[in-house]
């Protein structure tokens, strides 16, 4: 009987064929009937190693084992993942195929696979999420991309694995009562990773090896950028962009949004057909003159008046669903009565992408610096399901269409790098795996300017970092802010002390994000906007551009380590800490590179956090505390330098020019100088902070700031390394054209008795060691 039980079992099982790409990193496939379909994967660009496996069978199942990994099959086709050593890391459940008998995937499969989770274990990833939790527990989301909340199917552990579910088509994820699921809508067969890195820093080095490194963004994209919905001339750029430089506070991007191309009938022209931009050449050479960069708004959708759109509709590479805008006319709400007959274009269509491309170089030959790639989900309006059901270049939209953010970014900057040495730089509002290959920004959409909506940013980019993409920032002060507008008046917020003191704390907040910018509807944001100087405001605001400034040399070097060491920017505290229980929820802090734990006040101190507008003034003058929880170990608040116990939750001063910031013990911090733009001055004499009290290191990384000569090796690396009081600054590595040949360090030394000292010495390339 218990033979015959194995055998209908094994009948009833699917096929699973297991392929080890590294000895920690397995794909495992099913499928129910037939061979294995050799259809390629839009996010996994790796190829498998010759990883040395062994395999044994028995009565109960197949064992698959490397040095670093086993993998058993059940006989009823379940797959148990365990180290090396045995210990069990995760259980398959239940799997089901549910054929899809009519539309265009007519034989394809409804596919889900259940994992078995140790009680209480949290997940994290999935992307950008907006409901201000860290975990995944509890969740169910479908997965289908939007406005404010973008998918990456990618999971990982407190336990030190990852999930990829490598399907882009529509489906769901859910993580209750320890049991987690991914279901796609279209899937001819079931086809996921397993990643086993040990840490969350080990999954994310093996998702970028399985889907693509992080490249080197220029210099200049960790600077401070200014943008409006929108500059309604090319006066009102330039002005704007001036106005920062008469005041001396520093500034590098300035962006332009949507209708500079006129009309919504001609919607992303691509070209500057508004006649308030006559003059674009000029106003682009001026921003130039001026020592900054343009970004500019393009979109996934075109006009039926413009010229890509007619192309595109004659090589049938247009898709049909209502997108935005809605109408031809400016009216608000959409005169629905006027379509602007705006469609999305087919990015699943290499010849479509081609055709993009070919319409923006008319920008690129400007000398646009960057590109601001809005709608990328697309903007699906009115959606229906049939709206599914019509092909693309690579299969039925349900089947494809999470990875639509993958295709038109990958698009733009694969044409751009094969006519430029630029390093390609795109702002984005989507994201799918692999996407972090393309160096490109993602921001969180068109948040509301609540303080809740400022809450969530934090977990939703912790969130998103986890599933390997590095790059995200939000709209500081939140996208939408009219509610605290005067009444009858627009544009007024930002003499608000509601709204005031909300962008000043997400200015906090965007300070430490991959990429700082102002950006929202409704109102200007530009510095002046909010008051003058010496004025609490404005002084706060300037302080925090400052401070992002002087991080320069800590930013960029950090950027060689995402880039060469699949590091991350923003780092959950679990991911330093897993041990620590308490950081498993952290969900309003975390850490900025290796060395910073940034804390941002996220409620209001002085004003209330209702959305209207208030008349009566501010008395900004009163010190608050926020309660900030510090792991165990030795901290230094950044501004104070006092020293601080961890293992506890703590008061730390939060006045309205900073948010808590702490330095861990070993920590070596180097700052630049005080600059208008990030390459004005050269980094000849970095104050370089030193946090005693635990063994640290840090290396100081330097080459062109742009260009791709640093993929050949055009680069150099400075390496600290503290042991004890004793500092020794190795031997620099690597050179590049226009390298500084000799520089001061002027250090600056904390020390776990609250006393600090400085010392200055001279480094022309040769190992130093000092005594602190």
């Amino acid at each position: 009987m218990k033979s015959l039980l194995l055998a209908l079992l094994m009948a009833l099982a699917p096929q699973v064929k297991v392929t080890f790409y590294t000895p920690d990193v397995v794909r495992i496939q099913k499928v129910t009937e037939g061979s294995f379909p050799e259809s390629g994967s839009l996010a996994v660009i790796a190829t498998p190693e010759m990883v040395p496996v062994t395999v044994r069978t028995s009565r109960g199942g197949t064992t698959y084992s490397s040095a670093r990994l086993r993998v058993t099959v059940d006989a009823d086709g379940r797959v148990v993942f365990s180290s090396a050593s045995g210990k069990t890391l995760l259980r398959e459940g239940e799997s089901t195929f549910v054929r899809r008998e009519e539309g265009l995937d007519k034989g394809a499969y409804e596919i889900t696979q259940q994992f078995l989770l140790e009680s209480g274990e949290p997940l994290y990833g999935l992307g950008i999420l907006q409901d201000g939790q860290l975990s995944l527990s509890g969740k169910t989301r479908y997965l289908r991309q939007d406005n404010t909340e973008d998918f990456v199917p990618v999971v990982q552990s407190v336990k030190g694995y990852g999930i990829l579910w490598d399907n882009p088509s529509t489906g769901t994820f859910t993580d209750k009562d320890d049991v987690a699921s991914f279901s796609s809508e279209v899937g001819l067969q079931e086809d996921y990773y397993f990643l086993y890195g040990g840490s969350a820093d080990g999954v994310i080095q093996r998702l970028r090896s399985l889907t693509g490194h992080v490249p080197m963004l220029p210099l200049w994209t960790y600077g401070f950028f200014q943008s409006r919905e929108r500059y309604k001339s090319s006066r009102e750029l330039l002005d704007a962009l001036q106005g920062y430089r008469d005041r001396r506070v520093p500034i590098d991007g300035i962006i332009q949004d949507w209708q500079y191309w006129g009309n919504n009938y001609q919607w992303n022209a691509m070209e500057f057909l508004n006649e308030d931009f006559r003059n674009a050449q000029q106003m682009i050479d001026r921003v130039h003159q001026s020592n900054a960069h343009m970004l500019i708004s393009i979109w996934a959708s075109f006009g039926p008046m413009t010229k890509p759109y007619r192309e595109l509709e004659a090589a049938g590479h247009l898709l049909h669903f209502a997108t935005w805008p809605q109408s031809g006319l400016p009216d608000w709400p959409p005169r629905r009565d006027y379509p602007s007959g705006v469609l999305p274009y087919d990015a699943f269509s290499a010849e479509a992408r081609d055709i993009y491309w070919k319409h923006l170089l008319r920008l690129e030959k400007m000398g646009i610096d960057g590109w601001w790639m809005d709608s990328t989900e697309p903007d699906h309006l009115d959606y229906k399901d049939s709206d599914l059901e019509q092909a693309t270049g690579l299969g039925s939209y349900r089947s494809v269409l999470n990875a639509y953010p993958l295709l038109s970014v990958s698009g733009v900057v694969e044409k751009q790098l094969e006519g430029s040495d630029r390093r390609p730089f795109v702002l984005t509002r989507s994201v799918y795996a692999g996407q972090q290959r393309t160096g490109a920004n993602t921001w969180s959409g068109d948040v509301q300017s609540t303080w809740d909506d400022f809450r969530h940013q934090i977990p939703a980019g912790l969130g998103f970092t986890l599933t390997g993409n590095p790059n995200f920032n939000s709209d500081i002060g939140g996208f939408f802010p009219s509610g605290y507008n005067k009444r009858g008046e627009t544009a007024t917020c930002a003499r608000n002390p509601r709204f005031q003191e909300l962008y000043v704390r997400w200015l906090q907040f965007g300070l430490f994000n991959p990429m700082m910018r102002s950006h929202g509807e409704s109102s200007r944001r530009e510095i002046w906007e909010f008051g003058a100087p010496g004025e609490a405001v404005y002084d706060a605001i300037e302080k925090a551009i400052r401070l992002r400034y002087s991080l320069l040399p800590y930013i960029y070097s950090t950027s060689w380590q995402v880039s060469s060491a699949d590091d991350s920017f923003m780092r959950a505290l679990w991911m330093d800490y897993p041990a620590d229980k308490r950081t498993w929820e952290c969900n309003d802090e975390f850490f900025f590179g290796r060395s910073l734990l940034v804390a941002p006040v996220t409620h209001a101190f002085y004003t209330s956090e209702e959305r209207r507008w208030q008349e009566e003034p501010v008395d900004w003058s009163p010190l608050h505390q926020s309660e900030v929880y510090l792991p165990q170990g030795l901290w230094y608040d950044w501004f104070s330098g006092a020293p601080l116990k961890g293992g506890r939750s703590v008061k730390a001063d939060a006045p309205l020019d900073r948010c808590p910031v702490f330095a861990k013990a070993g920590a070596i911090v180097p700052l630049g100088p005080d600059v208008q733009y990030c390459n004005e001055k050269p980094w000849d004499n970095l104050e370089i902070r030193i946090f005693l009290g635990a063994d640290g290191q840090f290396t100081l990384y330097e080459d062109a700031f742009d260009g791709q000569a640093y993929k050949d090796g055009a680069y150099s690396t400075i390496g600290f390394k503290l042991r004890g009081r004793t500092l020794k600054i190795g031997s620099r590595k690597g050179s590049y054209p226009g390298m500084l040949e000799s520089r001061q360090f002027r250090l600056t030394v904390f020390g776990a008795d609250g006393k600090r000292s400085e010392k200055c010495v001279n480094y022309n390339g040769n190992e130093l060691t000092i005594k602190l």
